[in-house]
């Protein structure tokens, strides 16, 4: 199964669009619209009951459900737009909501991560208005995905400058999905 993570607001969203020229080229995905999902932060008192279910092994209950579609997928995109210097704050609620020991993760004797997805890819796809810088948005989700989940390989599609006076946003983003679909086929 290809999960595509879909944190774009905008209905006209240009990260979107890219994704989706991505995901035409990889067959049929489950899409997650996270906007439309009830994911929240993390209360203590849900920490408390995730604590419990994973101690309990109790991995089928409703509150781990985005925690075992994510690591039972083959492929994950994740399409995020380049907001404030960073993606948006949906994604990151979203992996507080994942990161579920016993699930997507476990500890060596070490105490060192080992991942327990079966992902062979995680592909991440970004847009930004100006000049895209990686290190909190791509890195971050890179090394959560090689680091923490056991993800072998990441990539990452972007188009950026797309709000420069001056710059063809369209012909840019036309650019992007042509690059994006050769690179898949690689």
């Amino acid at each position: 199964m290809i999960l595509y993570i879909n944190c774009c607001v905008r209905s006209t969203s240009r990260t979107n669009r890219l994704a989706k020229a991505v995901l035409e080229q990889m067959g049929s995905y489950t899409e997650l619209y996270l906007p439309s999902e009830d994911i929240r932060p993390l209360t203590e008192e849900m920490l408390h009951k995730r604590d419990a279910l994973l101690a309990a092994g109790q991995y089928d209950d409703p509150m781990l459900r985005y925690a075992r579609q994510f690591a039972e997928a083959d492929k994950i995109v994740i399409a995020a737009p380049f907001w404030d210097g960073s993606f948006p704050s949906i994604l990151k609620v979203y992996i507080e909501n994942i990161y579920a020991i016993g699930i997507v993760t476990t500890y060596d004797s070490a105490g060192l991560p080992v991942g327990l997805c079966k992902a062979s890819e995680l592909i991440y796809v970004t847009t930004a208005g100006g000049q895209y810088i990686p290190d909190f948005s791509f890195g971050y989700m890179d090394a959560l995905a090689k680091r923490i989940f056991g993800i072998p390989k990441t990539r990452l599609i972007k188009a950026e400058m797309l709000d420069v006076a001056g710059m063809n946003a369209e012909q840019i983003l036309a650019d992007a999905m042509e690059n994006a679909v050769k690179e898949d086929a690689v």
